[in-house]
């Protein structure tokens, strides 16, 4: 949970939506005391993005992958 208070909140407050949105909760203080007045969550969060293929479910890197590429790959002729 963290902490803001009002002017914190209103200086900070893009910042802070973007952490509600991730799933944090945050308590808005008023006052010498600190005390908590509001509440800011996010309505729905944001859904966890995703890292790319490797991630996908089903997704197998092929075993050819890691044998070493034949000589002359690049085009041009053996070195021999």
């Amino acid at each position: 949970m963290i902490t803001a208070t009002i002017f914190e909140a209103k200086t900070n407050l893009s910042e802070l939506i973007k952490k509600a949105q991730k799933g944090e909760t945050v308590v808005i203080t008023s006052g010498r005391d600190k005390t908590p007045v509001a509440r800011l969550e996010a309505v729905q969060p944001a859904p966890k993005k995703r890292l790319g293929l490797m991630e996908t479910p089903g997704f197998e890197i092929p075993a050819s992958f890691w044998e070493p590429l034949p000589l002359g790959w690049d085009g041009e002729s053996d070195p021999e």
